[in-house]
């Protein structure tokens, strides 16, 4: 977990560079390039795929945002905070929480509208978007590693990870019950409850012995769920960019791409901790979960329909097969 890359002051004010924000920014120039790079190689203007990345990143990031606060609206809504702290903490993205189905459905529909106006191939267009949103989420689940959100369940694996006093992970087991701190890092809040001072407040207080044992309090071990995104993305981004550079019917790049990430995600989400929102014979599913069974049912038809309509790659598309 590393939060902040680097913090300095500047004209007397001090500035942080966040992990997270680094990684989306990282994510976002590397999708964009090859974006670029698919639409040149297939004939088509590659400066109109990188203006849809701006389009689909301020959309993407804002359904991500909307989705990820509604499915842990608890985490919003804290007694222990102020009304304006939790609109705060709603839209501080800097503090991580980002679900990838959220970006996903704001962006996909607008890109549609952005496609349409500007008279590109529809299904060859989101072909190119596919492996790239894939791309921008490997680089945006390492950023939630560094940030700590988006943590998997407990493990005892050897790579399972700790993550620091005052992350969420180790916040919620604090709600939880399952870590004890000492009494001197809590505190009564409003409604009778105790809450964990925050990290920053014990930094600016300067006490020595309050730092020294937030030093020493970490979470239980989880598993990196973020980093397994990670893999499985850039896994899923090389097949489908293999995949786009061999003869296919258009739209089925973007079709597979919506199959294997709902599958991958799904059992993904077997090794996360969210809230259920759905009870199928006892057994809970997370918002997640159920996006995920939709995404491969919708990818799975989308495939069957592109089929049926038939037709053939660009003609350029060769060109990229000997690149």
């Amino acid at each position: 977990m590393l939060q902040d890359i680097i913090r300095f002051s500047l004209f007397g004010h001090e500035i942080a560079i966040h992990g997270f924000g680094l990684m989306l920014v990282i994510g976002f120039l590397c999708a964009m390039q090859l974006a670029k790079f698919l639409a040149r190689k297939s004939g088509l203007d590659g400066e109109v795929f990188a203006n849809a990345c701006l389009l689909g990143l301020f959309t993407g990031v804002l359904g991500a945002r909307l989705s990820h606060v509604l499915e842990n609206l608890s985490d919003f809504t804290r007694s222990d905070r102020s009304i304006g702290q939790n609109l705060f903490e709603m839209i501080n993205i800097s503090s991580g929480g980002l679900t990838y189905y959220g970006g996903f459905l704001l962006a996909f529909p607008t890109l549609l509208i952005y496609a349409a106006k500007k008279k590109i191939p529809l299904r060859l267009g989101m072909d190119i978007i596919a492996p790239c949103l894939m791309v921008g989420l490997a680089f945006g689940r390492v950023g939630c590693f560094l940030n700590g959100c988006c943590y998997g369940a407990e493990s005892n694996l050897p790579w399972s990870v700790e993550f620091p006093y005052g992350s969420y992970a180790y916040e919620d087991e604090y709600r939880n019950g399952e870590v004890t701190p000492p009494s001197a890092l809590t505190y009564s809040t409003d409604d009778g409850g105790r809450a964990i001072y925050p990290p920053l407040q014990i930094k600016k207080s300067g006490n020595a012995t309050l730092e020294q044992m937030a030093s020493q309090q970490h979470s239980r071990p989880v598993h990196p769920s973020q980093l397994y995104t990670t893999i499985t993305a850039l896994l899923l981004a090389a097949m489908l960019v293999a995949y786009y550079s061999l003869p296919h019917t258009p739209g089925s790049v973007f079709a597979m791409m919506m199959v294997l990430e709902g599958i991958g995600r799904f059992v993904l989400e077997l090794l996360r901790v969210e809230p259920p929102v759905l009870y199928v014979h006892g057994y809970g599913f997370s918002l997640s979960m159920v996006l995920g069974v939709a995404l491969a049912i919708g990818g799975g038809i989308l495939g069957f329909i592109f089929n049926r309509m038939g037709g053939s790659t660009h003609p350029s598309m060769a060109k990229l097969a000997t690149a």
